[in-house]
């Protein structure tokens, strides 16, 4: 279950106050989950789950990836990272404590478009407005056609 996060979730929130903010919830805190947070937050941009455990191995060498897969499931659940694949069918990571951003996807060339969070807010309250429904609009991938490809066509 997904826990808010909005108190924490500042570019300028630390490892450690992200495993108090954990610690203070009730959730075990092992080795593995640190080290995976760890990853995240150093890390720049989307990452796979490959590359996580990749880096995660340098500092705890005795982690599989099965582990590495679990752990960025309870992240994500936790509220802490989104999950978005952006294409190609490859699942991306990405600690939400850092600037929220989603992405428009060319279906063409592949090419990508970040844009602001603000301009998805006023889709979460026609959500909530309509369908009482409360959306989780961590990272968003809307996909279509750029401009130069459009202009192409």
């Amino acid at each position: 279950m997904r826990k808010d996060t909005k108190d924490i979730a500042t570019p300028q929130a630390s490892v450690e106050d992200l495993a108090a903010l954990l610690h203070a919830r009730g959730e075990r805190l092992t080795p593995q989950r640190m080290f995976v947070l760890e990853v995240l937050q150093e890390g720049s941009g989307h990452q796979s789950a490959e590359e996580i455990y990749e880096r995660t191995k340098l500092k705890y060498p005795y982690i599989n990836l099965a582990t590495v897969y679990r752990t960025l499931t309870w992240l994500r659940d936790q509220g802490l990272i989104s999950e978005t694949d952006l294409g190609g069918g490859h699942t991306e990571y990405e600690a939400l404590a850092a600037h929220r951003h989603h992405h428009l996807v060319c279906l063409a060339c592949g090419g990508r478009i970040e844009f602001a969070d603000e301009l998805v807010a006023p889709l979460a309250a026609a959500l909530r407005e309509h369908y009482g429904f409360e959306p989780r609009l961590d990272h968003l991938a809307i996909f279509g056609l750029c401009r130069g490809c459009r202009a192409q066509t």
